[in-house]
């Protein structure tokens, strides 16, 4: 059996405090007592979801990757979330995926938020990211990516696990926790969506609602509304028999995007 244990941190965030939000984030960790194969954080985990890039974006070796690097080698796993990058004159909204040697791979975020103007701000990433890790696929991808179920169609089982990085709001509370769901039944695959909690600088509440579910659609973790972190292990074999029992993948609609 080939399980992945894996540590969700629904961390609040300090509007805008890199240095804040660093310390809080090592302070709460410093709380794991077991070994774990996987942290993920939320999106913007160092910053909360800003467009004040000028002042707080940063390069790929700044701090904030420095950070992730010490964590990653601290633990002895891998630590995932995303982070406000600046390069080539350009700003990205992007995910490190943060190995414990201090090798890593990057995804930047594909769609981005028009309704709270990201698209005026940052640039959209043209590229899906697949690691491995014990033996899974996974696809880590961010917040408004959600959405778009063609951008995250399992096409030839690409992944068995979905992770989403996000800073969703309260008030559409109910799409987030419908789509993870959906995505989860439709990829037979596992989804994790990490959220954060509280107010951001903008006065916009998170509630959290951080969630694990299986590719049947049932519920594994769910945590709304206090920071909270959490371990727990999935198998691998769960998908193995559910694509098994149901094979559904082989007679989805292939297509490409442009």
């Amino acid at each position: 059996m080939s399980t992945l244990k894996i540590t969700t941190f629904q961390a609040y965030l300090f509007w805008e405090n890199i240095d804040k939000n660093l310390q809080n984030l090592a302070l709460r960790l410093s709380a794991i007592r077991e070994k774990t194969d996987l942290i993920i954080l939320p999106e913007m985990f160092n910053t909360s979801f800003t467009m004040n890039v000028e002042q707080l974006a940063e390069d790929m070796g700044g701090k904030t990757m420095e950070w992730m690097k010490k964590q990653a080698e601290k633990f002895d796993c891998v630590v995932t979330g995303s982070l406000a990058i600046k390069e080539n004159g350009r700003y990205y909204n992007r995910l490190i995926w943060m190995r414990p040697d201090g090798t890593y791979e990057k995804y930047d975020k594909r769609h981005l938020f028009g309704l709270g103007k990201e698209d005026q701000v940052y640039t959209a990433g043209t590229e899906k990211l697949f690691v491995e890790l014990n033996g899974w696929k996974i696809c880590p991808v961010i917040c408004y990516d959600l959405r778009f179920p063609v951008w995250l169609r399992n096409n030839a089982s690409d992944y068995d696990l979905l992770i989403v990085v996000a800073n969703w709001p309260d008030k559409r509370v109910l799409h987030w926790k419908t789509l993870i769901t959906a995505r989860a039944i439709e990829n037979q695959s596992f989804v994790i969506g990490v959220n954060r909690v509280g107010h951001d600088g903008n006065e916009i509440y998170h509630s959290g609602d951080s969630m694990c579910i299986n590719p049947n659609g049932n519920t594994v973790y769910y945590k709304p509304n206090d920071e909270d972190l959490y371990t727990f292990s999935i198998s691998l074999d769960e998908v193995t028999a559910v694509r098994r029992a149901l094979p559904f993948l082989k007679d989805a609609d292939l297509f490409k995007l442009s």
